[in-house]
């Protein structure tokens, strides 16, 4: 009679009388004899134990009073050999594995009762097992023929090995059962067993056993094998040492197989980082409402605890169907970033897990792309960056896929029923997620944004504006803040429909961005009003001249509706920081009584502060004069000498631009050279003085004048240029090359703003023939590194320093200091704003080469300079 026939002592500790009874009928159903006991307490528990005798004990885990892990340690006092098993439905994965370390031969859950009997069925057999193994310990001391039958009969392969030789001398039948190996392979090859082994387990469990066999002690330890059909199988090893005179001489031990064990546990273990995984990152949903951070933390996650070897998350492009990875943490990254994936079925990169997933909007799984038939995009480079299962689950945004959760494992056979379960429960909190924060985004522009242009609204504007506030109070500067408002909208409106009334504002919102760039920002804060913010202003009448050409530029640009030309009306209000407000509401409210005012009136732009509107029409008013006065010729060249110090002679001239106003006659360049600079017709301005001077030398030494050098000062936005060594070439030989008598000034500085590109433009311009001056000289910051590397003739030093020569110590020291560094690198030398034979005296005791001033000349025309050269006048 087997163990399975005979009837089955139970011993049954479970507090619920009806779950005793459906276990009951349960093992029952099976054909199973049982008798049983219930108890309840923990005394009488222990009572039964030592009376009833059981054969097996089923025990709930969760009692009054006590848990089942109490009870399980009672058990194993009293009766250690009787199989338990936990029948419970509250226990949990980690409570589980606890109890199966524990002691514990299984656990069923309640809600799965058809595994009860094949728990029991195993129990009893282990129970068996271990019986036999007793008996066959004894019948190996006895009999050698027992031995052989017994060991046959035992679920497990019962061994002997020659410690000496290290070979098998023994291996039970079972052996071909659970690894498929004939009994003669172990006995025959050397190192059969070792060689067996997992590739991760074999230095470690053949170390450990060869350290437990010299020290003669039994031991038992759990490794895998390699089976002939390539399965792995985990073994649990009892080893006996049998030794003579102290020393080794045979191991004895039984190889269980206990691979579904070790698998329940993995599978348990699985499970409950998957849920952890699913914790963390619904934690992660409440704490971030950021798309990439979301993304970011649900990839790492999944790596850091729920063991995936990588994760990614790659969204839909709408235009093209590409799927591009924005979300990626993990071992092998670099597999992802080089595969191209698409969501169309019409390409290669389609076919794919991705693609189809995207397409069906369902999970495809690859438990292993190595054998999988379906279609793997890049499957030899999964593989080479060891890849085994592939998951890719679609993100849902109600019924789109908008894009794909990857998860990558090592292990082959990863993703069953259970765990995908809780992964499809885990990607659509992602898409809720994902949902939401797409709609809170949506909300959120609607807040700050105007759906028509695109363009800030009334309140991001207003924060924006207080932002700029609180700079300009920290880095006393102004703001200006302007209000634009269209003319006759409600006429177009009318007569062309509402369609052209909302093109024409999308189209003044594009030209507002466009003509302002990054010198302000721009918002629609009313129906047909804008606001403009400007933050980049010198000083504040700067703002006067942007707005006035931002108007004049939108009113020039023709505006095309259904066939018809539109021209743009614009009138502005402007308010300045600080002097018309302290805060954003005050600026916008006189900014809006300024546009009133303006809208009243012809003004295009009208300034809160009346002395202001006067300033701007000053300035707007030269500027129109200095366009004509280019335009009519009416600039022209001064020049003063400079005079070589040593012999009195004329030995340069420097070109000084003056404005022949014929309302106010000789202008000086300190009027009106800086709105030249505001405005860029300094550009043209400079290239004028250039060809102007070129060409008075050029006449000069046709007349056979002794013909000094002329300087001619250069502007730094001239030397900003792109273009500025094209348009020097072309200033100076306009139609073929010709001798040039002329040096460019320019101010330390201005060269120094940036450094590499004015080097190498001064390089080309000295090879043109022209002289480089660095100008004011000291004045600047110049590195001595970059000095040794500028291509110039001469210093000039600035005339701060020679005002005071003659009575400061410090003065003199300074250039005495520039003095002698200049002629170390061989550099020429010009002292400017010479006025006194003292200053003059010491230059020449310094040996300062040359100078400039009214000591020897003020700036003359250019026939006064003639009648110099000529030696017809003297100044």
């Amino acid at each position: 009679m087997t163990a399975m026939e005979k009837e089955i002592r139970i011993l049954m500790l479970e507090d619920v009388p009806s779950d005793a009874e459906l276990e009951i009928r349960q093992i029952e159903r099976a054909g199973l004899r049982c008798a049983t006991r219930r108890v309840d307490t923990l005394e009488a528990f222990r009572q039964e134990l030592r009376e009833f005798k059981p054969d097996l004990i089923l025990s709930d885990f969760t009692l009054p009073g006590f848990d089942g892990l109490t009870a399980l340690a009672a058990a194993q006092e009293e009766s250690p050999d009787t199989p338990y098993l936990f029948v419970s439905g509250t226990i949990g994965e980690e409570r589980a594995i606890e109890a199966l370390k524990s002691g514990a031969t299984d656990y069923v859950l309640k809600e799965n009762l058809k595994r009860l009997v094949p728990a029991i069925q195993r129990a009893l057999q282990e129970k068996a097992e271990r019986f036999a193994r007793q008996e066959a310990e004894e019948a190996i001391r006895r009999s050698q023929q027992k031995y052989h039958s017994l060991v046959n009969a035992i679920d497990g392969i019962v061994w002997e090995l020659d410690v000496p030789t290290m070979k098998f001398t023994f291996v039970s039948q079972q052996a071909v059962r659970l690894l498929g190996y004939a009994a003669d392979r172990w006995l025959n090859e050397p190192d059969f067993w070792k060689d067996h082994l997992h590739p991760d387990d074999r230095d470690r469990a053949f170390s450990f056993c060869k350290a437990q066999t010299e020290q003669l002690l039994p031991h038992q330890f759990e490794y895998r094998m390699l089976a002939a059909d390539g399965r792995i199988v985990w073994l649990r090893d009892y080893v006996t040492v049998i030794s003579e005179n102290g020393r080794p001489v045979k191991l004895q031990g039984v190889m269980v197989d206990i691979t579904e064990r070790i698998l329940q546990e993995e599978k348990i273990a699985r499970l409950s980082r998957i849920k952890t995984v699913l914790s963390e990152i619904n934690s992660a949903i409440v704490r971030h409402h950021d798309r990439k951070e979301l993304f970011d933390e649900a990839c790492r996650i999944a790596v850091e605890h729920g063991g995936f070897r990588m994760a990614v998350i790659a969204m839909v492009d709408d235009a093209t169907l590409e799927v591009r990875p924005v979300a990626l943490v993990g071992e092998g990254t670099d597999y992802v970033e080089k595969v191209r994936l698409s969501a169309r079925e019409d390409v290669p990169e389609g076919q794919g897990m991705v693609g189809r997933a995207l397409r069906y909007k369902m999970p495809v799984i690859s438990n292993d792309i190595e054998r999988d038939p379906s279609p793997v995009v890049a499957r030899e480079q999964a593989l080479a960056t060891g890849f085994r299962s592939i998951a890719a689950f679609p993100l849902l945004v109600g019924d789109k896929a908008v894009g794909v959760y990857g998860l990558f494992t090592a292990e082959p056979g990863f993703f069953d029923e259970e765990e995908l379960k809780l992964l499809k429960e885990l990607v659509g909190d992602i898409s809720f997620a994902l949902d939401y924060i797409e709609k809170q985004e949506k909300v959120d522009y609607l807040a700050y944004y105007d759906v028509l242009t695109g363009l800030p609204n009334h309140r991001l504007f207003t924060d924006r504006l207080n932002q700029q506030l609180t700079a300009a109070i920290r880095e006393h500067r102004s703001v200006a803040v302007a209000l634009l408002d269209i003319e006759r909208l409600h006429l177009i409106n009318d007569s062309l429909g509402r369609h052209a009334g909302d093109a024409l504002l999308k189209y003044l919102a594009s030209s507002l961005q466009a003509a302002l760039s990054d010198s302000g920002d721009v918002a629609r804060i009313g129906a047909d009003l804008f606001a403009i913010l400007l933050t980049r202003l010198r000083e504040e009448s700067d703002a006067g001249r942007l707005v006035q050409e931002l108007v004049a530029r939108i009113a020039s640009q023709p505006f095309h509706i259904d066939g018809q030309e539109l021209r743009i009306s614009l009138k502005a209000g402007v308010a300045l920081f600080p002097a018309d407000g302290g805060d954003a509401e005050s600026l916008l409210s006189n900014a809006e009584a300024a546009l009133k005012k303006g809208k009243a009136s012809a003004d295009r732009v009208r300034f809160y502060a009346p002395a202001m509107n006067a300033r701007v029409t000053e300035q707007l008013t030269l500027e129109n004069k200095l366009r004509r006065a280019l335009e009519r010729e009416q600039f022209v060249l001064y020049y003063q000498p400079k005079i070589e110090i040593a012999t009195g002679r004329v030995s340069g001239l420097e070109a000084l631009i003056r404005w022949n106003d014929p309302d106010t006659g000789l202008v000086l360049p300190g009027m009106f050279i800086p709105l030249l600079e505001e405005t860029g017709m300094i550009l043209d301005v400079g290239l004028w003085a250039m060809r102007q001077a070129a060409k008075t030398s050029s006449q000069w030494r046709k007349r056979g004048l002794a013909m000094p050098r002329i300087a001619v000062n250069v502007s730094p936005i001239q030397l900003r240029q792109q273009d500025f060594v094209a348009a020097v070439d072309e200033a100076l030989h306009p139609t073929s090359p010709m001798p040039c008598d002329l040096d460019l000034e320019i101010t330390e500085s201005v060269i120094m703003e940036n450094i590499e590109p004015n080097i190498a433009k001064l390089r080309t311009i000295r090879e043109m023939g022209v002289g480089i001056a660095i100008d004011d000289f000291g004045t600047g910051y110049s590195s001595l590194s970059y000095l040794t590397r500028l291509p110039v003739n001469s210093l000039k030093i600035d005339r701060s320093f020679i005002t005071d020569l003659a009575t400061n110590a410090d003065s003199m020291s300074v250039v005495s200091s520039i003095i002698t560094l200049a002629h170390s690198m061989a550099l020429k030398v010009v002292a400017e704003g010479v006025e006194t034979r003292e200053q003059e005296r010491i230059l020449r005791l310094l040996k300062c080469n040359e100078y400039q001033g009214y000591l020897f000349s003020p700036p003359l025309p250019a026939d006064k300079i003639e009648e110099m050269l000529a030696g017809h006048a003297a100044p």
